[in-house]
């Protein structure tokens, strides 16, 4: 995990950030019995989402880095079964 860079931009933490304090929000109006609390809290967790996204489309987010493809590697038969075969 030393070499992983996953989520440690600006996009990520205003997004993550936001709706944290949406569910905060939510789960405070949920204690207090306060149906439109509750709906404003999750319009403020979907909200986070929406500004990770357009902050990740801004160019704050994490640049893309090339796949490395995976070497396809020779089939070796265990020489038992290749014995078996020519029998």
């Amino acid at each position: 995990m030393a070499g992983n860079n996953h989520g440690h931009t600006l996009a990520a933490w205003t997004g993550v950030t936001i709706t944290f304090l949406g569910f905060c929000i939510g789960g405070a109006f949920t204690v207090m019995a306060q149906p439109l609390g509750v709906a404003a809290g999750c319009a403020v967790a979907l909200l986070g989402g929406v500004v990770g996204l357009a902050m990740r489309a801004a160019g704050l987010g994490q640049k893309p880095q090339p796949q490395r493809q995976p070497q396809p590697r020779a089939s070796q038969e265990p020489a038992s079964a290749s014995a078996s075969a020519q029998s």
